[in-house]
């Protein structure tokens, strides 16, 4: 569990006493908050900030959730907020690696000259999906970093299904493109 969701989820509980199903949410899904919130900040401690600050805010919106029908989107959308917002605030903060979040897409490959051709790819994939837009990077890292349905995705950003295929289509195919140019040589990143 991602560190101090233990304190928010005390306060949940001391806030009122028919949050349990609030409570359970927020602990069910705190993995998922944090990792939105690093895929967009690339810091660890921002991540967490911003994850603590997702936590206050649906405890001040807590009463909406019951009314709430997907309960995960509910929550992913707050954290996609929080962490947009952050990321206009502090612009300046230096990017990490993506490899925390394509780790999924690495394969155990026993030969170290595959591992090294490995990770030489992953850091290829890495560097161009960060390249990308961010209309259509964000859509990437929801849908296939963060394993999200195009219903989902085009809950949390507010856009609609179809846009969210479409982005995810030209992302694939900007996608591949920068990457076999990349690989005949005729591109450097």
């Amino acid at each position: 569990m991602v560190a101090g969701s233990v304190i928010v989820g005390d306060a949940i509980a001391a806030a009122q006493p028919g949050e349990d199903a609030l409570e359970a949410a927020v602990r069910e899904h705190a993995r998922l908050v944090y990792r939105i919130a690093y895929s967009m900040l690339r810091n660890h401690h921002d991540a967490e900030d911003a994850t603590q600050e997702t936590y206050l805010k649906v405890l001040r919106y807590g009463r909406k959730f019951e009314g709430v029908r997907n309960r995960k989107t509910w929550l992913a959308r707050i954290a996609w907020r929080v962490a947009v917002d952050r990321r206009r605030k502090h612009p300046e903060v230096a990017l990490e690696e993506l490899r925390d979040s394509v780790d999924h897409l690495r394969s155990a490959i026993a030969a170290p000259e595959d591992l090294v051709i490995t990770a030489e790819m992953t850091g290829l994939l890495e560097r161009l999906i960060a390249g990308l837009p961010s209309q259509l990077r964000d859509v990437v890292t929801l849908s296939s970093i963060h394993e999200m349905t195009p219903q989902d995705v085009a809950q949390v950003l507010e856009i609609s299904e179809a846009a969210v295929r479409s982005r995810l289509f030209r992302a694939r195919q900007i996608l591949k493109e920068r990457m076999t140019a990349r690989l005949e040589g005729k591109d450097e990143i």
